[in-house]
C-alpha cells in the first residue's frame, strides 16, 4: 500500500460543479509533490456547507487502485 497526505480546500461553488455534472475529478498535490487525480465521489462524505476543507490521507494499492480517503484533522 501507498499512503499520500495532502491538504484540500474546495469552495461550495466548486463542489456544486460536481452535482451539476461539470466536474468529475479533483487533482491534488501531495506533501511529497506527487499530483494525484481522484474521483470527486471519494470526497462526497467530507462536503459540508463550506465546501471541503481539511487534511487528508489517501491510501492506494501497489497497483494504484483506490483503497480509502480519510480526513485526519
Amino acid at each position: 500500500m501507498q499512503r499520500y497526505f495532502f491538504n484540500a480546500m474546495l469552495t461550495t461553488d466548486q463542489c456544486y460543479g460536481y452535482y451539476r455534472g461539470e466536474i468529475s475529478y479533483v487533482v491534488v498535490t501531495t506533501d511529497n509533490g506527487t499530483r494525484v487525480q481522484l474521483a470527486f465521489r471519494h470526497f462526497q462524505p467530507f462536503v459540508d456547507s463550506n465546501g471541503i476543507r481539511g487534511r487528508f490521507r489517501l491510501t492506494i494499492s501497489e497497483q494504484g487502485a483506490f483503497i480509502s480517503l480519510e480526513k485526519i484533522n
